[in-house]
């Protein structure tokens, strides 16, 4: 078993992963806040969005890592936006 990995695609994975997660923060945002709109939006933007790397790294394993690094970072920055945002009182 070789461990060849392709820059592209382990980019890719990092990016796709992160993206996805993001858009799951954002969608959970949208549901807390009852937005039936927005929360769709969101959830078919995370299906599609993680099609690219569970494709990636099915094909070979050494990609899960890639994808685990995109997905903290995807959670960690949009947490971080969505803190800067001003909480409306209910």
């Amino acid at each position: 078993m070789t461990f060849q990995i392709d820059p592209l695609i382990a980019l890719g994975v990092v990016l796709a992963t992160a993206t996805t997660d993001a858009a799951y923060v954002f969608f959970n945002a949208a549901v807390i806040a009852r937005h039936r709109v927005r929360a769709a939006n969101w959830s078919a933007i995370w299906y599609l969005l993680s099609a690219f790397a569970v494709i990636s790294y099915t094909e070979q394993a050494v990609y899960v890592a890639f994808a685990a690094l995109g997905s903290w970072i995807g959670a960690f920055a949009s947490v971080t936006w969505l803190a800067r945002i001003p909480r409306m009182k209910a």
